[in-house]
């Protein structure tokens, strides 16, 4: 059933839909390297809106119909320069398709390498890759040469569309890689032979790729919390159910929404958020001139009138300083997701700004959120219930459904599911069908279910069984801590200890008193036994670019 204030969409193919349809993508390096299909997992198609047809291409669907839906007119994306309307965006995606085709020789199929932050400049090239059906390789912008140069070597790119301020880590990467023969450089309005200058000579009107919905879209490498990034293959049907999805029974935008946040385009979690999602609901985004900091989203969140903000937990505690100073103009939905939410900075948030944050989990091989909830139905404590579409559970180590309260590891299926590029990985993520996150996560009798850790972070120390986040959340009331990271450390005497990393607040000194005073406020707030035995101070955490806690490197530590 659809979600109220939501129309049935109509997706249109060029076939017709009993008919069989062969993929349109002739470079066959992708489609040679997905899992066997014993490792697939199970993909469920069963509500009315996930009948897609057997060849669509998601631009062509999100983009070239827009004006069918009466949205030509209507902003997408809107920047410092001004606005771009549907109609004047499609305009912009069918030259640059003209470039890459005509004069840089796109095969669909091809891997195109796209480096960038968030920008129009970036949002236009991913477009036009995928229409064209080109498979997009989005890179996070602080990314080194040795990083992109593991990139090019797993996905092999021929061409590469690289923002002008960021060519030299790419020129490094590309040094001894001759597969990556072609780079242009974009957000370059006037540079000999950027992408602007050869899209001005080209005329539009070009006809997207009849790619099979089974086609491959993207590749979307993972954010490396657990080290070596995977990449994960999404195609066109994968994109358009995650819309279908999340955005629809959830979210529920409107085209009167105008979108802003951090993620970057290169993370799905941004990819949704920031481009796609919008783009289903005939929204617009905004996109800043440079990366933003905590006080200049909530500038800008009250200059252009945001509706809605996407960000992780870490941005929003430091945002909510500004916010309660500032305000949050017309913003009505705050979505966290990236990593666990504590309850201290839902707390913070809403104590700042009176909305109640939209907490949600979702993965990088799943595409975006699968367990969320928001208004009515939020539930402090827990990350909400499964999203229309999927299916979840929690189970023990042999894929057995736990008892409701039983802390075990979250398994999922749904209209999308876990395919990595030739990575042995793909059986640790996908057992018996069902895909495999990594969380610990325990399900209430009301179906809420609570998240504990990732799976491989839970502490078991003299028997208990202790998730980091949740001491995390504990210190992080404490006045003096701005942020924190709680790790096992192996211990002989109890298997493990808990261990907390934490960076104060200005103005507090970190020595015993303060490792006593955390220590005691923790015994206070929650299980004594959960009390971390060692505190150490550092001046910053490692995190991923889109906001990750990097546990595995405080181990390193």
């Amino acid at each position: 059933m659809s979600a109220p204030g939501r129309p049935k969409r109509e997706y249109r193919s060029a076939q017709h839909e009993g008919t069989p349809v062969s993929s349109a993508q002739s470079d066959r390096f992708v489609h040679q390297r997905l899992p066997a299909a014993d490792r697939w997992p199970k993909l469920l198609y069963e509500l009315p809106e996930l009948q897609l047809p057997p060849q669509c291409n998601v631009v062509e669907q999100l983009l070239d119909r827009a004006a069918d839906r009466g949205w030509g007119e209507r902003p997408l994306m809107r920047s410092p320069a001004g606005i771009l309307s549907y109609g004047a965006v499609r305009e912009r995606v069918d030259r640059i398709c003209r470039v890459l085709v005509e004069d840089l020789g796109l095969v669909p199929g091809n891997r195109v390498l796209l480096r960038g932050g968030n920008s129009v400049g970036m949002a236009l090239a991913w477009l036009a890759v995928v229409k064209a059906g080109g498979v997009a390789v989005a890179t996070m912008p602080l990314l080194r040469a040795r990083e992109l140069g593991d990139i090019i070597d797993k996905a092999q790119p021929t061409l590469a569309l690289c923002d002008i301020r960021l060519l030299e880590e790419l020129e490094l990467a590309r040094k001894d890689r001759p597969v990556l023969a072609t780079v242009v450089p974009f957000n370059a309005a006037n540079e000999p032979g950027s992408l602007a200058v050869r899209a001005a000579r080209k005329e539009g009107g070009f006809a997207a790729c009849p790619t099979a919905a089974d086609d491959i879209a993207l590749l979307a490498f993972t954010s490396g919390t657990t080290g070596q990034p995977k990449a994960a293959v999404h195609t066109h049907r994968d994109v358009l159910a995650a819309c279908e999805t999340w955005p629809r029974h959830v979210l529920r935008a409107t085209p009167e929404d105008i979108v802003v946040g951090t993620p970057p385009l290169a993370f799905t979690f941004g990819l949704g958020g920031l481009l796609v999602f919008p783009m289903w609901a005939g929204a617009s985004v905004y996109f800043p001139d440079a990366p933003y900091t905590p006080e200049s989203l909530v500038r800008t969140i009250v200059e252009v009138g945001a509706t809605i903000c996407y960000t992780a937990p870490t941005f929003y505690r430091q945002a909510a300083p500004f916010a309660r100073q500032l305000g949050v103009g017309r913003l009505r939905t705050s979505v966290s997701a990236g990593e666990g939410l504590p309850d201290a900075t839902r707390q913070l948030w809403t104590e700042a700004t009176g909305l109640e944050m939209l907490d949600g989990i979702g993965a990088t091989e799943m595409f975006h959120i699968f367990i969320s909830s928001a208004g009515s139905e939020v539930r402090r404590g827990a990350i909400g219930k499964v999203v229309p579409g999927y299916q979840a559970r929690v189970v023990d180590d042999d894929g057995r459904e736990l008892p409701r309260g039983t802390v075990g590891k979250l398994a999922v299926i749904g209209p999308t599911g876990c395919r990595y590029l030739d990575d042995p990985r793909q059986a640790n993520y996908v057992k018996d069908g069902w895909n495999h996150p990594g969380d610990a996560f325990l399900q209430d009798e009301d179906g809420y279910f609570v998240y504990q850790a990732r799976a491989d972070d839970m502490i078991i120390t003299a028997g208990y069984n202790v998730g980091g986040p949740e001491v995390e959340d504990a210190l992080l009331k404490h006045p003096a801590v701005a942020e924190c990271g709680v790790i096992g450390q192996p211990d002989e005497e109890r298997g493990m200890i808990v261990k907390a990393f934490c960076v104060l607040k200005p103005g507090h000194q970190g020595d015993a008193a303060m490792v006593k005073a955390l220590q005691e406020h923790v015994k206070a707030t929650i299980a004594p036994y959960k009390y971390p035995r060692q505190v150490v101070f550092v001046s910053s955490l490692p995190r991923t670019e889109t906001g990750k806690l990097q546990r595995f490197r405080l181990r390193q530590m």
